[in-house]
């Protein structure tokens, strides 16, 4: 054979062993694939993203509310933290016009003293003529920027001020608990009924004119005077605003000094007296004070009313009276953030921390021109 002739199939074999080999080391040679799509960068945050459950439009509001309520306190809360505006009475101009009871005046009286002598410069009146004449004042003559009360004010009064465009605002400043006392010396009384507080103090000559089983000696009566509030409370609740049974009666003293009075009935186990319960307190070693229709003078006592001789005490506003008067809303702002520092040495008892937070959010929302 020539070689010619053999040339065409040894070259088919070599092409063969060559397929061969390639197909052995990894196939077919890789061909360059095509791009693959970016995906939207959107797609692809939700993809990195850890699953949570989305909030919808309506759902996000609501949540946001719900933790601004959680979050924010209450007016009262915030008003008993202390938030309302600081006063400086340097700062503080213009006059200011109270009046009304005779009860609260010795209150608002040590509360003006102490706003002048912290730096107010302006004046302050303040006419003790009594709760009901203090509305008149307010409320239908519109003379006076503040009523004094010792009683809440009547559905008749709230309509006089209103006729006149005044929505009167009620602030509570404290509680008056009258203590009625003996000597501890007295071992024949721990209390009495208001009906027998009415004999006591008028005409019964002698203790057992009252009731039998109390000694045969004379009464010895210490009162205050008739220009007080207390004397005039007393009257009210016991009399029923008759004062001439009280100033009839035999063996009576009366005094505008409570120390006068506190020394009259530590005197003698037969004497009795009445006065403010911060006078008791601080002479509860040589004084016993009576409970009255069972129920004996305690702050708590005094605050729920059940007391028979304790009241609470306010100051009424106005919202339009404190905007067109900001020196108004100034005063009785220092009034309710100074008024327990004063109102024991005054003779009164604080009010609750609940009633006295609640005149404060009151007075944030006149201060901030809200009805």
């Amino acid at each position: 054979m020539t070689w010619n002739k053999f040339r065409p199939i040894y070259l088919l074999i070599s092409l063969l062993l060559i397929i061969s080999v390639v197909t052995a080391c990894g196939g077919t040679p890789p061909t360059e694939a095509p791009p693959a799509e970016e995906a939207p960068a959107e797609e692809a945050a939700a993809t990195e993203a850890p699953a949570e459950e989305v909030m919808t439009e309506e759902e996000a509001p609501a949540e946001e509310e719900a933790m601004a309520e959680e979050e924010a306190p209450a007016e009262g809360e915030m008003a008993m933290a202390g938030e309302l505006p600081a006063v400086d009475p340097l700062s503080v101009t213009g006059d200011i016009i109270t009046a009304g009871s005779s009860t609260v005046f010795p209150l608002s009286e040590r509360m003006a003293e102490r706003f002048q002598d912290e730096g107010y410069a302006g004046n302050i009146t303040i006419d003790s003529i009594g709760s009901g004449a203090g509305f008149e004042r307010f409320c239908v003559a519109g003379e006076t920027d503040i009523s004094n009360a010792s009683r809440a004010i009547k559905d008749t009064e709230i309509e006089s001020c209103q006729a006149i465009g005044r929505e009167p605002i009620e602030f509570r400043v404290g509680t008056d608990a009258l203590a009625v006392v003996v000597s501890q010396e007295n071992d024949f009384i721990e209390g009495a009924t208001t009906e027998e507080l009415a004999a006591i103090f008028s005409t019964a000559e002698t203790w057992a004119d009252v009731n039998p089983d109390w000694p045969a000696e004379p009464i010895q009566r210490f009162i205050p005077g008739t220009d007080s509030g207390t004397f005039d409370y007393f009257v009210e609740a016991v009399f029923e605003e008759d004062e001439e049974p009280i100033l009839s009666a035999s063996n009576l003293q009366l005094s505008e000094d409570d120390n006068v009075l506190v020394q009259g009935v530590e005197g003698s186990p037969y004497a009795i007296g009445f006065f403010g319960y911060a006078y008791y307190n601080e002479n509860q070693e040589a004084l016993k004070a009576l409970a009255v229709d069972g129920v004996s003078p305690t702050e708590d006592s005094a605050e729920d009313g059940s007391y028979p001789l304790a009241r609470p005490l306010f100051i009424y506003s106005d919202a339009n009276i404190i905007a067109e008067k900001p020196q108004v809303g100034s005063f009785i702002n220092f009034y309710l953030t100074n008024v327990d520092d004063e109102i024991l040495d005054v003779g009164y008892f604080p009010a609750s921390d609940a009633a006295l937070g609640e005149a404060k959010a009151k007075l944030a929302g006149a201060l901030g021109g809200l009805p």
